[in-house]
């Protein structure tokens, strides 16, 4: 992901917009994308600040309200398998990937191995 302008190349374009020209003008003067001065300048305009948003972040974790069924079931049933524990999830209206109880088991430190020596 490439990184945010800085706020000195910001103020300065929106020094410029708010002095008369034109987006355009503005965009070749300082060699940047038109569309770059108009989000820049409804920015400034909505929160007078020219400073960006916040890039990124983090994905919903889909299974997490739903950890106590998952760890009902891997409880009740020895023989429980992804492909099962994800249509029992799709049958109470959780749709998600095999992937995403897999990542979520190891996440949570689950596992499906049986073994008899260990409790």
């Amino acid at each position: 992901m490439t990184r945010p302008y800085s706020n000195d190349l910001r103020e300065r374009v929106i020094a410029a917009v708010v002095g008369g020209q034109s987006c355009r003008v503005v965009a070749e003067r300082f060699d940047i994308a038109v569309s770059s001065v108009v989000k820049w300048s409804q920015r400034y305009r909505a929160t007078g600040s020219v400073s960006p948003g916040k890039m990124g972040g983090h994905r919903r974790r889909v299974l997490e309200p739903h950890r106590a069924f998952i760890v009902e079931q891997i409880e009740q049933t020895s023989h429980l398998t992804l492909h099962r524990l994800k249509d029992e999830l799709a049958a109470r209206g959780v749709a998600v990937s095999h992937n995403a109880i897999w990542q979520f088991m190891r996440r949570e430190g689950l596992s499906f191995k049986k073994n008899a020596v260990r409790p």
